[in-house]
């Protein structure tokens, strides 16, 4: 009998470790297993950067340019560049890159939409990008206008899909209102989205959200294995940094609930240190008595540390900063997008001389309504510096948007 159990237990313990250890496929290694079916023969554009990668961090640009019945003959690169050898916001010229010698036609800088002349030798357009499930990060900005650009000139486009590090299940924030569609705001969709880039892009395909409401010749190539619930670290895949201040595969996590505040350039989201994102921090706080402020509130799957640092490069570069570090213990119970309203909310309680809105320029506060959205998020807050005043706002379109994207689940 005690064979028996103990044979029962490692036959357990196995299908459990090997369950855990499991990697899905991703859209480039699925395509691979086809042989490249689908792009046999069609002269191929691909817009990618170095988180285009398969399971063995081997750059998708390498594994097409490799493949003799997909002739690869150009490259396109979002923020910071194919090969990721730019920084943020750097205005990018087009350029040949130098292991494959193929053109890459920049889309961070002239223009952020492919021209006619760029894909005049193209049938297909490719995209390989990993994503961190937040609107006013750019590359499905970019993904977006690559698909106005693919219907415009009767191309097809192809998506290698890739994880939603957030998950298929969190969706906070209120839709892109008229007037603050931008690079950072592309889409009507809400801050936190809930979908892969395959499915984003079928939404935006057939619901009309591309430009005059033109559709594109769209497949998606399908992952193997993922699912909604999925942590990135379950996915058992390497991050590869989406960009410098997105190291790790939770940094998303992070940068949804300090990024917003962060483009008013007056307190510290941890951008110049080695905490990006993780962070509220400036001169005039008291630490100790912030942490046990934000700790007051009780938020469920988060708790809050007081710490002290001094940046090594941007704004506020050697000077001594002091505030709390953020820590989830569980970031599905929490809504990230609050807790830069929340912090603002303590910081004007404790400090009513250092509201960031009344510090900011007016530059940053449009970038910050670009972001949001809307204007009408800072207006409501501003009034009381109190999170209950914009809750309903920030929430109010998510119920319906989650509906409407059930549409297109592939997982």
């Amino acid at each position: 009998m005690k064979i028996f159990f103990t044979t029962i237990f490692i036959f357990l313990s196995t299908i459990i470790i090997q369950s855990q250890t499991q990697k899905i496929k991703t859209g480039i290694e699925v395509l691979r297993e086809s042989n490249f079916d689908i792009l046999k023969g069609k002269r191929a554009g691909l817009i990618t950067n170095p988180t285009g990668v398969d399971s063995k961090l081997k750059s998708t640009i390498d594994i097409l340019f490799e493949e003799k019945d997909v002739p690869l003959v150009a490259l396109f690169g979002p923020e910071h560049g194919v090969r990721g050898d730019y920084a943020a916001g750097d205005y990018v010229e087009s350029y040949i890159d130098q292991q494959t010698k193929l053109p890459v036609y920049s889309l961070y800088g002239k223009t952020r939409k492919p021209s006619n002349e760029m894909l005049k030798s193209i049938d297909v357009l490719i995209y390989d990008i990993q994503d961190i499930g937040c609107r006013s990060y750019t590359y499905i900005s970019t993904m977006g206008l690559c698909m106005e650009a693919a219907a415009e000139n009767n191309i097809e486009f192809v998506v290698l899909d890739r994880p939603n590090p957030l998950g298929g299940l969190k969706v906070e924030g209120n839709l892109v209102e008229d007037g603050f569609i931008s690079f950072v705001s592309q889409f009507k969709i809400p801050y936190v989205y809930g979908l892969t880039c395959g499915e984003l892009a079928k939404l935006l395909n057939e619901e009309g959200m591309l430009v005059n409401g033109r559709k594109c010749n769209l497949t998606v190539v399908e992952m193997k294995n993922w699912k909604r619930e999925m942590s990135f670290e379950e996915t058992g895949l390497f991050w590869v940094p989406t960009s410098p201040h997105v190291p790790h595969n939770y940094s998303p996590e992070f940068y949804v609930s300090t990024g917003i505040m962060g483009e008013l350039g007056v307190v510290s989201e941890g951008v110049g240190y080695t905490l990006p994102f993780q962070v509220f921090a400036a001169e005039w706080i008291d630490g100790n008595l912030l942490a046990e402020k934000m700790n007051l509130l009780g938020l469920e799957g988060v708790l809050f540390r007081p710490i002290s640092f001094k940046p090594f490069y941007g704004r506020d570069a050697k000077n001594s900063l002091h505030g709390v570090q953020v820590y989830f213990t569980d970031y599905n119970k929490v809504n990230l997008m609050s807790l830069q309203f929340l912090f603002m909310q303590v910081n004007n309680e404790l400090y009513p001389d250092k509201n960031p809105f009344s510090l900011a320029n007016e530059s940053r506060l449009k970038m910050f309504d670009k972001v949001a959205g809307s204007e009408k998020i800072r207006e409501l807050f501003t009034k009381n510096m109190k999170y209950i005043d914009i809750k309903n706002y920030l929430e109010k379109d998510a119920e319906n948007f989650k509906k409407l994207s059930e549409k297109y689940y592939m997982y």
